[in-house]
């Protein structure tokens, strides 16, 4: 049994490029889509974390994120954030995307990002490596 052709019909690719395009405007492509929507979503947080945007920053952490930030410290979003002091992100090194999940390395900073129906979100900055332990992160969430 052979699988079924798409119809090579003017109609039929009308419908099809539209339905392509929907799927790259999502970033459910391929790895390299999801790394460069993660990217973008992270260097968005970077970029309005050194301009001292804490508000717009808070709007890029992943709910859980937020929520335990504000937990934890007791005050809002905005002020928890800014009181954390996170490092400055540099260079990127590197991204990787598995699935709804991904990593962004920079010189300075290592992100972890979750994919929502709204976009990519920061779900821990300040992320740090320990010899044969996990990620030690000062922002994260449950």
């Amino acid at each position: 049994m052979t699988a079924p052709r798409l119809p090579r019909t003017r109609h039929g690719r009308r419908l099809l490029v539209p339905c392509l395009l929907a799927l790259a405007a999502c970033g459910c492509g391929g790895p390299a889509a999801r790394e460069d929507a993660a990217l973008r979503a992270g260097l968005a947080f970077e970029e309005a974390l050194a301009a001292g945007e804490h508000v717009r920053a808070c709007a890029l952490l992943a709910p859980s994120t937020r929520q335990d930030l504000e937990q934890g410290e007791r005050q809002p979003c905005a002020k928890a954030l800014a009181a954390e002091e996170l490092p400055r992100a540099g260079a990127v090194r590197g991204v990787d995307a598995y699935g709804r999940q991904a990593m962004v390395r920079m010189s300075g900073d290592t992100l972890f990002l979750s994919q929502f129906t709204s976009g990519w979100k920061v779900v821990a900055a300040g992320c740090t490596p320990e010899p044969e332990k996990p990620y030690h992160c000062l922002v994260k969430g449950a």
